[in-house]
């Protein structure tokens, strides 16, 4: 039977990103390909959900979220991030910050209109803008600093230009855009009249470099949609809570959005961020200085494979390159790696625009316990650093 599909899902797939955690699942590796953020959830934060099941918190919310969440929210924005907000007409809670951002662009992009996206990208953002029928416009980053030409920036923009996507901490470059960066993109923004949305999922990831919201800028306030979440934070990537913030015209029609497509984000889980968003500062000061540790540990081990690592500023990823001819490519060294050692990487050529960019790179993710970390290391020295030239077929 020739099934009678919508065009828009004929050409979508499983993300290499997800193909790869199957199949390291199933060989019973250690998994550094997809962000699962496989780590302990702060007690708090568990306790809190715990109560509010127990106290039956167990139907429709206000389709913004419930209450307490937005004003922990509001307060958050404006200790951290610097952004002044309204909880009852700037503020959505979403299903995680991937329902931010689907919100976001069913509200603001009619198809063929066009979104600027730098690449390495996070594919998920450029699936969902190809799947509404939006056109995807690319700015490349340049390694090992991920510096791009402001020409090409320039470029980019013209009158079907409505949005502009920065995603900082970036996935999967660990890109943190500095203020000169932002204050760039918001000059072209406001000149084109174009949409600013941050996806700042990373924000409190970062090492050495300050995060900066693009929302803090008041000469963009009104155009800009500042997206986040309690995901990669508190560890509870599946528990799918995520808030975008932005002007109050908008921000009632994603909350509409939102409506038609999740009615709300689960009840008794927005009640445990609650209490996430309460955490001391020591909490994320450690968090911070666990993942340098981690990073640091990633980065010793590549090097001493014969990779090449991108040091990320933020995040917990880092693409690393290896010498052209080790593998035949990306993908070869993803089955070869997973095949010979047990670890799960993801290809390069999954982020870029030209996936030829991407060939000799592979991303890897250390949002791990330190236990299985260090075990991923371990494995992953059996390789040493010498060439190899197998297909990684058993």
């Amino acid at each position: 039977m020739d099934a009678p599909l919508a065009d828009r899902v004929k050409t979508i797939a499983q993300s290499n990103i997800r193909r790869f955690s199957a199949i390291c699942a199933a060989v019973n590796g250690v998994n550094l390909s997809q962000g699962v953020c496989d780590q302990p959830a702060p007690p708090e934060v568990k306790r809190a959900a715990h109560q509010a099941i127990d106290d039956d918190q167990a139907i429709y919310t206000n389709l913004r979220g419930i209450a307490e969440l937005r004003e922990a929210i509001v307060r958050k924005m404006r200790d951290f991030n610097d952004i002044v907000c309204d909880p009852e007409t700037e503020v959505v809670t979403t299903v995680g910050s991937a329902g931010a951002f689907a919100c976001t662009c069913l509200a603001t992009l009619n198809p063929g209109d066009e979104c600027i996206v730098f690449s390495p990208f996070y594919s998920y953002h450029v699936n969902l803008l190809e799947l509404i029928g939006a056109r995807v416009r690319f700015v490349d980053l340049q390694p090992p600093n991920w510096t791009y030409a402001s020409s090409q920036l320039e470029s980019a923009f013209n009158e079907r230009t409505k949005m502009i996507l920065v995603n900082t901490p970036g996935n999967p470059t660990g890109k943190v855009f500095t203020e000169a960066e932002l204050k760039e993109i918001a000059s072209l923004a406001i000149r084109h009249n174009a949409w600013i949305v941050t996806d700042e999922i990373y924000e409190y990831i970062t090492y050495g470099m300050p995060h900066i919201s693009m929302g803090r800028f008041l000469e963009v306030k009104d155009r800009t949609v500042t997206i986040s979440g309690a995901s990669k934070t508190y560890a509870v990537t599946g528990w799918r809570i995520g808030y975008c913030v932005g002007p109050a015209e908008l921000m009632e029609r994603v909350a509409v959005v939102n409506d038609l497509f999740y009615i709300c984000a689960p009840a008794p889980l927005q009640y445990g961020i609650v209490s996430g968003l309460s955490l001391p500062d020591s909490y994320y000061d450690q968090m911070r200085a666990d993942y340098l540790a981690k990073r640091e540990l990633l980065v010793d081990t590549l090097r001493r494979i014969g990779f090449d690592p991108f040091i990320p500023q933020g995040s917990y990823y880092l693409l690393a390159s290896f010498e052209p001819g080790r593998w035949p490519d990306a993908t070869a060294a993803t089955e070869a790696i997973l095949h010979d050692v047990g670890v799960a990487t993801v290809p390069g050529t999954a982020f870029y625009r030209n996936p030829a960019d991407g060939n000799n790179q592979l991303r890897f993710c250390y949002a791990k316990q330190m236990g299985d970390l260090e075990e991923a290391c371990k494995r992953l020295a059996r390789m040493g650093g010498k060439r190899v030239a197998t297909s990684g077929k058993g």
